[in-house]
């Protein structure tokens, strides 16, 4: 098996997972269902068939549904009152909730989701924001926020939720947990209420990875560094190499080029991904009008500000370009499985940003909304199925990756990730111990050769092997700041934009003078949409060389992309 990396980057702070203790203090603070829940009850699982039969393989394990999903002689709440009220009880329940009962497990309630499933805070104005036990003044993700919750919690063993564009991935993410998006159509919708049926899927929350294995058997139909010393320490994996990515999907998917904003930089494939967003986006629209345009326009429901202004752009949306969405799809996920194979994992930060402030308004949250769409689109676009993977903290945040394979490939993937999952775990601890001190000693003329031959693989399009020569040159001399700023320079052909920043950062710091890491950085901020602070760099590097033509037009670009 082999390991693709794209933009994938880990602090050096990172910590381990929080401890049983941490987690018991919190439930001392904190009502006892840190809001997850907007109904509890109990379901009792099917009993255990008697010999031969096997044994029930989710037994003694406790789960929670968010209020999405039918149970037989409830009301499905669609997270929002005026739904509730204008729909009956339910007259079966839903197909993998039964699956899940009848393999033993008990259900114990039904948890928050942001209205009518849009968005991606999980703050609900009905019934309030599920507590993010990680980060309680943040928000914990949403759609599927209460199921989050829960397992954060420790409430439940795993928690179900739906997966749209995100919506289990994201509160995964900012909860710290691992979720499992399934490949499209491998899990029964049948008794879940859609938001976007080309897009939904039925997802798992848990804390172990074996249970997400388990699960998957019941309906029958600095992160780039922890990974690579993981792959190292196991058989049969190949080396990780870095690909960009949305070069790789400008190639495979003809149907998006006519998507495209022409005003965005088209350097490093940025504006590809952009538009994948994009059509997503307007694919979930398209399809929210087609399931629930009558009962919008005949209700007239009260909504959260954000979520009307969803529910309306959806309403009011005309697709004459609908053929070319669909085509997109049959496409991104042929794309996938040329570029993976078999055999193959993608590996991608999960979201871009940490979780924002509970009750924020400001544009950077709608900025951080728009970049956690455009990696989540990648899966929802493809169906392709995708695991997220907790890797600790950094500087108090949760952070975590996500594992992409072909769609179909739900058992390998789910294997690799417990195959790997313990390597994980202690490369996460390694990282987190104090690092031992270095010998000074640097030889100069080795890392100065090894830089040349960075420079020369570099010149010849050769850029994971740039990559690694600056590396080793780094290993034996980290207080040049031409090598960072050079492995920065191919890290953006490779598209790994936050690892170029960061080796910026590092130049920068070094060398307060270094024009090239100004742009560079400029470059890796404008492709991960930090309008703001690209244009600062190419200010500065303008103060240092004002007669730098690219620095210039690079700024005019940003001033008009910011209005």
């Amino acid at each position: 098996m082999w390991v693709l990396v794209i933009g994938v980057t880990v602090a050096v702070g990172i910590v381990a997972a929080a401890e049983t203790r941490r987690r018991r203090r919190r439930k001392a603070i904190f009502k006892e269902d840190f809001g997850a829940f907007v109904q509890r009850f109990q379901i009792l699982p099917f009993p255990q068939p008697p010999p031969p039969a096997a044994k029930q393989t989710l037994a003694g394990l406790t789960f929670a549904i968010n209020d999405i999903f039918e149970l037989e002689e409830h009301v499905t709440g669609f997270g929002n009152p005026d739904w509730a009220r204008t729909h009956e009880a339910a007259g079966k329940t839903a197909v993998t909730v039964t699956a899940l009962l009848k393999n033993g497990a008990l259900c114990v309630g039904k948890t928050v989701i942001d209205e009518l499933a849009f968005g991606v805070s999980g703050e609900n104005m009905h019934y309030g924001a599920p507590i993010n036990p990680e980060m309680p003044a943040h928000v914990p993700g949403g759609s599927s926020s209460g199921s989050a919750v829960a397992v954060a919690a420790e409430l439940v063993d795993f928690a179900l939720g739906t997966d749209t564009t995100g919506c289990i991935r994201i509160p995964a993410a900012f909860c710290g947990l691992l979720s499992y998006r399934p490949s499209h159509g491998a899990v029964s919708m049948i008794g879940v209420l859609p938001n976007s049926q080309s897009l939904d899927t039925v997802g798992w929350l848990a804390r172990d990875p074996s249970i997400l294995l388990r699960l998957s058997k019941v309906p029958k139909q600095k992160a780039e560094g922890v990974i690579s010393k993981a792959i190292e320490n196991l058989s049969g994996y190949q080396p990780q190499r870095h690909i960009n990515f949305g070069q790789h999907v400008a190639s495979n998917v003809p149907s998006l080029k006519g998507l495209l904003d022409q005003s965005t930089n088209l350097q490093n494939g940025t504006s590809i991904l952009k538009a994948l967003s994009s059509a997503m986006v307007s694919l979930q629209r398209h399809e929210f009008k087609t399931n629930h345009e009558e009962w919008v326009k005949s209700v007239e429901p009260k909504l959260a500000p954000d979520v009307s202004d969803n529910v309306l752009a959806a309403i009011n949306t005309t697709h004459e370009n609908l053929k070319a969405l669909y085509d997109i799809r049959r496409e991104l996920r042929a794309c996938i499985k040329i570029l993976l194979k078999d055999n193959g994992i993608l590996v991608i930060p999960t979201v871009a940003d940490p979780p924002w402030k509970l009750n924020s308004k400001k544009r950077g949250t709608v900025e951080s909304h728009n970049r956690a769409l455009i990696l989540s689109s990648i899966a929802s676009m493809s169906g392709c199925c995708q695991v997220t993977i907790p890797l600790g903290k950094n500087d108090g945040c949760p952070i975590s990756v996500s594992f992409i394979t072909f769609h179909g490939g739900d058992k390998f993937l789910l294997d690799t990730l417990l195959d790997m999952y313990s390597s994980l775990k202690e490369q996460i601890n390694f990282v987190s111990s104090p690092a031992p001190l270095q010998d000074t000693n640097k030889n100069i003329d080795d890392s100065e050769l090894l830089k040349e031959k960075g420079n020369a693989a570099y010149k010849g399009n050769q850029w994971n092997k740039a990559v690694n020569y600056y590396s080793e040159a780094i290993k034996l001399n980290g207080e040049n700041a031409t090598y960072y700023s050079n492995r920065a320079a191919a890290y953006l052909q490779l598209g790994c934009f936050q690892k170029a920043e960061e080796d910026c950062n590092k130049a920068i710091s070094l060398d307060k003078k270094n024009v090239k890491a100004y742009m560079r950085r400029g470059t890796a901020r404008e492709s991960l949409l930090f309008y703001k602070d690209a244009a600062q760099d190419f200010k500065h590097a303008l103060v240092l060389e004002p007669q730098n033509k690219v620095a210039s037009e690079a700024e005019k670009r940003l001033r008009k992309l910011m209005g």
